[in-house]
C-alpha cells in the first residue's frame, strides 16, 4: 500500500489544486478554497485512522482535531453566541478528537476495515457539510474536497495492489474500495451512522432556501433515502 508521504503529498497537491481552481474560473472567495484545499489535504489521511500506531493516526489526529475545531468555531459565529462560547467549543472539538477519537481508534478498529470504504467517505462528507458555513453550494464545495482527498487515499491503496515489477495482483486488492468490511458488527454500525447522518444532511435548514432545481434532486434523493429506511 501507498506509504504516509506519499498519501499526504497528493492529497495536498490536489487540494491546492482544488482550492486555487475554484478561486481562479468561478470566483469563490478565498477563504473558503483554502479551507476546502485544507480539508481536501487532511482527508487524504483519514482512511488512516484505523492504523494502530504511528505517523498516519497521529498526524491524522492532529490535523483533523486542529481543523474540525476552527470549522466548529466559524459553524458558532453568530450575535447571539459569545466569542467564549466559540472559543470553547473549539476547544472541547480539538480535545474531543485529538484523545476521545484517538483512545477509541486505537482498540475498537482494525486497519483496512470499513475507514477504507466508501461509506466511510461519504460520512466524512456529510460531517464536514454539517459542520462547515456558507451558502449551499460553499458548503457542497467544502464536502466534495473532503471526497476528493479522501477519494485519493483509495485510489492509491488500490494502485499499489498492483506488482508491475512481479506482474501479479497482492492480496491487498479490493480491501481499500469496498462497501462491506469482513466485520458484521463494523458494517452495521458503518451504515448506521451513515443513515443517521444523512437524515440530519438532507433535513438540514439550507436545503429550504436552495434554487428550485436543488430543491427538487434533495426531494428525490429524501424519497429514495425514505423507502431505502422503511425496506429496512
Amino acid at each position: 500500500m501507498a506509504d504516509f508521504k506519499t498519501h499526504i503529498t497528493t492529497s495536498t497537491v490536489l487540494g491546492i489544486g482544488y482550492g486555487v481552481g475554484a478561486n481562479h474560473w468561478y470566483g469563490l472567495p478565498w477563504e473558503s478554497c483554502v479551507l476546502a484545499g485544507a480539508l481536501c489535504s487532511v482527508s487524504g489521511m483519514l482512511p488512516d485512522l484505523d492504523s494502530d500506531t504511528g505517523s498516519p493516526l497521529k498526524e491524522s489526529l492532529a490535523f483533523g482535531s486542529a481543523v474540525v475545531s476552527m470549522m466548529l468555531m466559524q459553524r458558532f459565529q453568530d450575535p447571539s453566541v459569545t466569542r467564549e462560547t466559540m472559543v470553547l467549543a473549539g476547544v472541547i472539538g480539538y480535545i474531543g478528537i485529538r484523545f476521545g477519537l484517538g483512545w477509541i481508534l486505537k482498540y475498537f478498529t482494525v486497519h483496512r476495515g470499513m475507514f477504507h470504504s466508501l461509506p466511510a467517505c461519504l460520512i466524512a462528507a456529510e460531517i464536514a457539510f454539517l459542520i462547515a458555513t456558507g451558502d449551499l453550494n460553499i458548503r457542497l464545495y467544502k464536502s466534495a474536497g473532503v471526497v476528493l482527498g479522501f477519494m485519493s487515499h483509495l485510489i492509491l491503496d488500490e494502485l499499489w495492489s498492483f506488482d508491475l515489477m512481479h506482474a501479479r495482483i497482492k492480496s491487498s486488492f479490493g480491501t481499500a474500495i469496498k462497501l462491506t468490511g469482513d466485520s458484521t458488527v463494523s458494517n452495521v454500525f458503518t451504515y448506521a451512522t451513515l443513515a443517521l447522518l444523512s437524515v440530519v444532511t438532507f433535513n438540514d435548514q439550507i436545503w429550504v432556501n436552495s434554487p428550485p432545481q436543488t430543491q427538487q434532486l434533495h426531494n428525490i434523493a429524501t424519497s429514495i433515502m425514505q423507502r431505502v429506511t422503511t425496506q429496512r
